[in-house]
């Protein structure tokens, strides 16, 4: 028993000593991990405490923003897209499409326009004579009645709205056509076609006396005739001055003075309509007509169609130099200073041959050195001094039909603005030229 007893014991010791091991390893685990946790929230505190070092106390301690705006957003929104968008330096590129595009002359396009296909596509206004008959039959009756009409839609629409000047408005009054498009126009050149009106003389000069003048004429009881303007192109440049706009609202104050205008660019509305006086009604006439003669003026080798009096001259061969200017030119100057073109000219001419397949357009590396100019004028006794040639040139400066530059040795380098094929022409004009 006491074996057993003792046997009983000793396994009862040995469990016991079990379970205080147990106890003591359960213990030790725990205490390993309250101090591995103790240690990561000491080093995620650490970690914080580092960030939070970062950022300095003071404005003049931070550092210099980064360029890398994404980097510091989280969720990028729309407003944030728009300014790093706009944040970006912009870049524009120097190939423009003028210096791509060489500007035609008026014998040119009409020349290429002569060999295009004839179109298939016309519109029935200009077609079918009863259709037209009708729309002007119903244009006619809305300005009797106290309204202006302006005719919209693709297309040119000069052919239609002079065959109404010519066939319908002589019927019931006198008619005087506006040539908007031009881009000499002037509101004087309005009234100078009054002149053409019987009966009727202006009473003074000033634009505002005159449009005065006019309207007391039509206003009179006794003059039964209407007068019509049919205006090509009343959203052209010459034609949106404000003063421009108060004399037609002067003479459609009058009730027998009617207007009958076209418009072409896309934003005319928003020129004309909000300008109650005078009544406008819209009507599309929509001709699928070419714009030849809106554009005959402009200088094609611009997108937007800028005059040529408003770009700059490059003396690259795309301004505006013409064989006509220089004929016209050639016709007022002095002797010498033809004779010292044609000198230019030929020298040009000979230096563009001279190169052969390898001639550009741009004329300026085919200029004459000036000193050599000198003593070719010198030899031909076109000038004397410095100062008599000088006097030469600037009679072709002032005309644009001359550009010099400083070449990179130090002379002046003269050239005339005009491609090959056009200074031939021109010298094929000045035969009689010594």
């Amino acid at each position: 028993m006491a074996l057993a007893s003792g046997s009983h014991n000793v396994i009862a010791g040995h469990g016991g000593q079990s379970r205080a091991s147990a106890g003591s390893r359960g213990s030790i685990s725990c205490l390993l991990t309250i101090i591995i946790m103790s240690s990561d929230s000491d080093s995620a505190s650490s970690s914080s405490a580092e960030e939070y070092d970062t950022v300095p106390a003071t404005p003049r301690k931070r550092k210099a923003r980064s360029d890398d705006t994404n980097g510091h957003i989280i969720v990028k929104s729309a407003f944030d897209a728009y300014f790093i968008q706009n944040a970006a330096a912009g870049q524009t590129s120097t190939n423009v499409f003028s210096s791509l595009l060489e500007p035609l002359s008026a014998d040119e396009y009409a020349a290429a326009m002569k060999d295009a296909s004839d179109r298939k596509t016309r519109s029935i206004l200009l077609t079918d004579a009863p259709t037209r008959n009708r729309i002007f039959t119903r244009i006619l009756r809305e300005v009797s009645e106290g309204y202006n009409v302006i005719c919209y839609g693709f297309g040119s629409k000069i052919n239609l709205l002079n065959l109404l000047a010519r066939e319908r408005c002589p019927k019931h009054g006198h008619v005087i056509i506006v040539d908007g498009f031009k881009t000499t126009f002037s509101v004087r050149e309005l009234f100078d076609s009054t002149s053409s009106i019987p009966g009727y003389e202006a009473a003074g000069a000033a634009s505002d006396v005159q449009t005065q003048s006019l309207v007391t004429y039509f206003s009179n009881p006794r003059q039964k005739a209407h007068l019509y303007l049919v205006i090509h192109s009343i959203d052209s440049p010459n034609l949106r001055a404000s003063k421009v706009k108060a004399v037609l609202e002067a003479l459609v104050s009058c009730p027998k003075i009617h207007i009958v205008a076209s418009v072409d660019h896309i934003n005319a509305p928003l020129i004309w309509s909000s300008h109650d006086r005078f009544n406008w009604l819209w009507h599309d006439t929509t001709t699928l007509e070419p714009y030849d003669v809106e554009l005959a003026q402009a200088d094609r080798s611009s997108i937007s169609g800028a005059q040529p009096s408003a770009r700059k001259l490059r003396g690259d061969g795309h301004g505006p130099v013409t064989v006509q200017s220089v004929l016209h030119v050639l016709a007022v100057v002095t002797p010498k200073a033809r004779s010292l073109f044609k000198l230019i000219a030929e020298k040009q001419v000979e230096a563009v041959e001279a190169a052969g397949e390898a001639a550009t357009n741009n004329m300026q590396p085919y200029g004459i050195a000036y000193n050599i100019l000198f003593q070719m004028a010198k030899q031909k006794l076109l000038a004397t001094s410095d100062t008599s040639l000088r006097q030469l040139l600037g009679e072709w400066r002032d005309h644009q039909l001359l550009v010099g530059e400083q070449s990179t040795s130090g002379n002046e380098v003269l050239w005339i603005p005009l491609r090959a094929e056009r200074l031939r022409t021109a010298l094929e004009s000045m035969q009689d030229v010594e």
